[in-house]
């Protein structure tokens, strides 16, 4: 890792101890994308990790590259199934751990602006062909020192080239509204945040007028390395 990636923990561009609220990334500096396991009632271990590349990052934007070839960490079944061939009844409740793999996908960028229950992601075809824009529904972002955490909502919406939208996952946020994974005031809070996701689309706000599918890489820019750490929990979380 670059920059504040590693075991850094101190300053980073004027920022202090874990990432303060004024730590900015510069374009091209590695960080870390990370998700916690959804557990009611306390901070669960991070179970999804992907390094990416800064390509902007203000008051406004966060703004990440998570380029093809990447190695991440994702959840699994126990047994090495991968989560989305188990039934949905039992999905939410068998054993997991996790495993390093590759994104052999076009690369994802991916935006998010600060306190926004929600991320944009952009999706290509090989070749740079655009494909959608993908609203994921997240508790907004809790930075720290070499990237940011946050917890996904079950919940997203995909947007397509002519504007056109759709729910997505509707079946796994109910389910896990079943098994207590998502509480009543939560699923109260999603729901809202999609409401007003979709309203950003239906207006074609920011950043889906912004032309980000016409955004490309630096070339010069190297696939991330995700670091033996990337499950380490920064000092401001453990309080």
């Amino acid at each position: 890792m670059t920059g504040t990636g590693g075991r850094g923990d101190g300053d980073a561009q004027g920022g202090t101890h874990d990432g303060a609220p004024d730590t900015r990334w510069a374009p091209g500096e590695q960080i870390l994308w990370r998700y916690r396991d959804p557990a009611p009632g306390r901070t669960g271990p991070v179970h999804i990790c992907r390094p990416v590349t800064v390509v902007r990052d203000t008051a406004e934007l966060l703004a990440v590259w998570m380029a093809p070839g990447t190695e991440c960490v994702k959840p699994v079944l126990a047994d090495g199934t991968p989560v989305h061939e188990e039934p949905l009844a039992t999905r939410y409740t068998a054993p997991r751990t996790t495993v390093r793999s590759r994104w052999f996908g076009a690369g994802v960028l991916k935006l998010a602006r600060p306190g926004e229950p929600w991320s944009v992601w952009l999706f290509w075809e090989h070749g740079w062909r655009f494909k959608n824009w993908y609203v994921n529904l997240e508790e907004p972002r809790t930075r720290w020192a070499a990237g940011v955490d946050s917890v996904d909502h079950f919940l997203d919406i995909c947007v397509y080239p002519d504007r056109s939208w759709v729910w997505r996952d509707e079946d796994e946020f109910a389910q896990a509204r079943r098994v207590g994974l998502v509480d009543p005031p939560l699923a109260r809070r999603v729901q809202d945040a999609g409401r007003a996701a979709v309203e950003a689309v239906k207006e074609w706000g920011p950043p889906f007028r912004d032309g980000w599918q016409d955004w490309r890489p630096d070339p010069r820019w190297p696939v991330p390395v995700l670091p033996e750490d990337w499950d380490r929990t920064p000092a401001h979380m453990t309080s």
